[in-house]
């Protein structure tokens, strides 16, 4: 088993609300009960994911917010913030870089976890990874290194007083390769009910528990626990 991390400020950075509970939220809930604040970054409204043709873009956007904020309580974190790019149309912007360089200035957080951009698909578990999460992905792998370090990136922050910052460590979801794990055995139940507070994306909670459940199993087994999530973890060399 790897050596654990007891970070005192996480932050998560997504494309959208749920991607974290799916990803990471028992990391997310194992680092909150180790005393640390959690912080979520949410890149896009989330106004696309409906199937319902009387819903508006902006219900949409309310109701995903508030659901998120919801699992985020379920996991024990401290605060979420939202961004407002336009679901299944976010791109690798210096716009994007800076809004995310903002909230790691302002939150200062040891670790960062987001999606690992090099994850296309997954033939394993049979998806294709939404361009979405690439580029929020990528976009937070930027603005962790350099540009969060960097004091001459994005000088206007500098003028709003958010000082440079160096993270520590970056965790990838990753759900073909692994080189981290965190053991989720106590606190499975625990992100199921986070994710289960989706409710406007979970039309089967019961095969959404059965897929997750398997998952965590299986990533256990790599790692001698009875549940798991595994990372790709980079320890940043700032020099």
């Amino acid at each position: 088993m790897n050596e654990r991390l007891t970070p005192k400020t996480v932050l998560a950075v997504a494309a959208h609300a749920d991607d974290i509970e799916f990803g990471a939220s028992g990391a997310i809930a194992t680092f909150a009960q180790g005393g640390a604040a959690v912080y979520y970054l949410i890149l896009t409204d989330g106004g696309k994911g409906s199937s319902d043709h009387n819903e508006t873009s902006e219900q949409l956007r309310d109701k995903r917010q508030a659901e998120q904020r919801e699992a985020l309580k379920i996991l024990g974190g401290t605060d979420v913030f939202f961004l407002d790019y336009p679901d299944s149309h976010l791109e690798v912007t210096q716009g994007l870089k800076r809004d995310i360089v903002k909230i790691i200035r302002q939150v200062k957080p040891e670790v960062v976890i987001t999606m690992d951009p090099t994850m296309v698909y997954s033939a394993k578990h049979g998806f294709i990874n939404h361009p979405d999460h690439r580029a929020a992905g990528q976009a937070t792998l930027d603005a962790v290194f350099p540009m969060a370090r960097d004091h001459m990136t994005f000088p206007e922050l500098m003028e709003e007083g958010l000082e440079p910052h160096v993270t520590q460590t970056v965790l990838l979801v990753n759900f073909n390769d692994h080189n981290f794990y965190v053991d989720i055995s106590g606190v499975i139940d625990t992100k199921l009910a986070a994710l289960a507070a989706h409710k406007s994306q979970m039309g089967d909670m019961k095969s959404v528990e059965k897929i997750v459940r398997n998952m965590a199993r299986d990533c256990g087994q790599e790692c001698d626990c009875d549940c798991a999530e595994g990372y790709i973890k980079i320890d940043v060399q700032n020099s």
